[in-house]
């Protein structure tokens, strides 16, 4: 594994994330080409893929099963116990929508939302612990959460992964962002994962090339320099520098 990515992840540590997409070979060609990613399961048009980076995971894309579903990247936080922390999100305001279901033989995996609607995963690792790469270019680097409540999702956030977040020494690579005016009325409480360039103009081009557009141009936030920007079937990300 690479020198920053890690064996386990602490709950309420982002670990993995997936997108969902109407079609999966047109998703390996986009980020294959912008972020240098090879893939397993080249002989199975169609199916879930796992995304690689110099041969460690970093991602997966799925095929949508449901038209009805949004075309979407998903953050995955880790638990050591997703039917408790089910109850805990549950409990506090949140809502189950699938799961906790079993992977093959490397976890099980559950979606949620908070009490404002993001959906998130949950993770429990059973063989597969989530990225091998992490943080550097090609890879995931963080997940801003937009809210219309920063405070309230600090209080939800913050029973669930208390540690992650708040305790001493943490370093989350998870932020809270509140949705203001500025932001479409339409746009509903969400979470936007991050993937780190070296060069954001270079990315910018590369993306417009492949057929994807930029939402929003680049910005200074707190975690570095983004952009947000969709792939060629509609799913949102963001770019980061820093």
């Amino acid at each position: 594994m690479a020198e920053n990515s890690a064996s386990t992840y602490g709950e309420g540590t982002p670990c993995w994330a997936d997108a969902q997409l109407p079609d999966v070979e047109a998703g390996k060609r986009f980020y294959g080409e912008l972020f240098g990613w090879t893939f397993d399961g080249e002989d199975a048009p169609g199916a879930s893929v796992w995304a690689r980076l110099d041969g460690e995971p970093v991602a997966s894309l799925a095929p949508k099963t449901d038209g009805r579903m949004p075309t979407v990247w998903t953050v995955y936080f880790a638990t050591p116990d997703a039917r408790a922390l089910v109850r805990k999100v549950t409990a506090a305001g949140g809502r189950l929508i699938s799961g906790p279901f079993a992977v093959a033989d490397l976890g099980a995996a559950a979606l949620v939302t908070d009490p404002e609607g993001a959906v998130f995963g949950l993770w429990q690792s059973d063989g597969h612990p989530g990225f091998g790469r992490l943080r550097e270019p090609g890879s995931f680097v963080w997940t801003e959460l937009y809210t219309p409540d920063p405070g309230a999702a600090n209080t939800f956030y913050g029973a669930l992964f208390h540690e992650a977040l708040f305790g001493a020494g943490a370093e989350p690579d998870f932020g809270r962002a509140q949705v203001t005016d500025a932001f479409p009325a339409e746009m509903p409480p969400h979470f936007l994962v991050h993937f780190r360039v070296t060069d954001l103009d270079t990315a910018l081009a590369t993306v417009r090339r492949l057929g994807g557009r930029v939402q929003v141009p680049p910005f200074d936030a707190s975690y570095g320099r983004v952009a947000v920007v969709t792939d060629n079937q509609g799913a949102s990300f963001a770019l980061l520098t820093r």
